[in-house]
């Protein structure tokens, strides 16, 4: 094909000059979707096709859409595509363009950047807080603003007229775990917890499995807190 918007890439596949709309469009209006142009993934394996032609002569056989009468799909259904792609490019995504403000952009840049960010990192910490508080079978508490920045605790669990501090860390997969290096970053703060209230600070980390939900990376930390309870109990 190689015209002035694209150029070759190493396998059959083209490079484009305009990728990333066309990308964002294309999903946006899921063009690309199985009910548009079929299961894709399910063909070409079905297919195993040994070269590019043998794949398209089967895709044009047997490609439907995946939806209830879903029709055969033909070259000019995939040209009309593209002509989909261009009027939601040209008048749509054109018109939004246009209306776009500096501001906005300003707003959105710090939005993103800082808001988004904070709100992952308080909706993977309260999720690891939910599993531990139901891991030890004990009502666990935010802390305090005060008590975050006098203690370094994020949580805490009553015990009686005691109290057991919770420090959540979320770490990157893959990412090493120096537990060391924190313990000794709050190591006074902590100290000074246990001394006030007579329960100790734990650390919990928190990691995404690979299915993207957050869990707890140091699971043997929930016995250490049981037993921290049973001792402050007795």
């Amino acid at each position: 094909m190689n015209k002035e918007w694209s150029s070759a890439t190493d396998g059959e596949g083209f490079k484009f000059k305009h990728e990333t709309l066309l990308n964002y469009a294309f999903n946006r209006w899921g063009l690309n979707k199985a009910y548009s142009v079929g299961a894709l993934s399910e063909l070409i394996r079905s297919c195993a096709p040994n070269g590019f032609k043998e794949w398209e002569e089967f895709y044009f056989t047997e490609g439907k859409q995946k939806k209830k009468s879903g029709f055969k799909i033909t070259r000019e259904y995939i040209n009309g595509l593209g002509q989909t792609l261009f009027i939601k490019l040209s008048e749509v995504v054109q018109k939004e363009l246009v209306s776009i403000t500096e501001e906005e952009c300003i707003e959105y840049a710090y939005n993103l950047v800082l808001r988004r960010t904070y709100d992952g990192y308080r909706t993977e910490i309260e999720t690891i807080y939910g599993q531990l508080e139901s891991a030890v079978e004990m009502k666990i508490e935010p802390a305090s603003d005060k008590w975050d920045r006098t203690y370094s605790v994020d949580f805490f669990i009553k015990v009686a007229d005691q109290y057991i501090g919770i420090q959540i860390k979320p770490i990157a997969s893959g990412q090493a775990l120096n537990q060391y290096q924190w313990i000794e970053m709050h190591k006074k703060n902590h100290e000074k917890f246990e001394k006030e209230f007579s329960g100790k600070v734990f650390f919990v980390f928190s990691i995404k499995s690979g299915t993207g939900k957050k869990k707890i990376f140091n699971v043997e930390v929930i016995e250490e807190i049981r037993t921290e309870i049973k001792r402050l109990s007795e």
